[in-house]
């Protein structure tokens, strides 16, 4: 009778091109198809066809495997300041940069709000961030803080339109059509939903882009 065969372990030298990068890509395609829960060292692991113990070589543990996935979120939308016409330019871009990205990745949302990822990747974007504020002007304490802010409003909003069902930018950030009999009693308020449904669709966010102008004059205010 044959034996049957077993499949060999894969040795350190065969997962020589493991590498923290695919470890989290492999894990941000896990969160997006099934959710934060479905994490674990052990099922990224089988994703990438290696043993779970071979990750700890490229990640600590679990707690650093989602400041790792943040990290990735916030590298697709790093603001490229350097690149933009003028600082507002690029903290604009960023915004919506960042928007987008959040928006493609609703199951990582919770993680964002409440995981900072002080990463040195993510110190080092901030960094470069500050270079070029600084070089426009901008003391450095200032410019962080308009980078918090700008971060804090894009993802506050994300999770808002999260919740409530948004699942694309241009649909972003609209109130629910209000039925014409409940607003009788709302003059201003009917006055105002009309208005809004009556205006073209421009492809973005009109309350979005409204706020987010507001803050960055805010920011040019001496």
């Amino acid at each position: 009778m044959r034996k049957a065969t077993m499949s060999p372990k894969r040795t350190r030298g065969q997962n020589a091109g493991l590498t923290r990068q695919g470890i989290l890509r492999a894990a941000l395609a896990l969160a997006d198809r099934e959710g934060l829960k479905a994490l674990s060292m052990r099922r990224i692991g089988q994703e990438l066809g290696v043993e779970a113990m071979s990750l700890y070589q490229h990640v600590a543990g679990k707690d650093a495997l989602l400041d790792g996935l943040v990290e990735e979120l916030v590298t697709q939308a790093a603001p490229l300041l350097d690149e933009a016409a003028s600082w507002q330019d690029g903290l604009r871009e960023y915004a919506h940069a960042l928007l987008r990205t959040l928006l493609a990745h609703p199951n990582l949302l919770p993680l964002v709000v409440g995981r900072p990822a002080i990463t040195p990747r993510n110190l080092r974007l901030m960094e470069d961030a500050l270079h070029v504020l600084r070089a426009a002007g901008v003391p450095p304490d200032h410019a962080l803080d308009m980078l918090y802010a700008v971060t804090g409003f894009v993802v506050g909003h994300a999770a808002l339109l999260a919740g409530g069902g948004g699942d694309r930018p241009e649909q972003s950030g609209r109130m629910r059509d209000i039925p014409e009999p409940d607003l009788l009693e709302t003059p201003l308020l009917a006055e105002a939903t009309r208005a809004r449904r009556t205006q073209p669709a421009s492809g973005t966010d009109p309350r979005f882009d409204f706020a987010l102008e507001a803050m960055l004059r805010g920011f040019a205010t001496p």
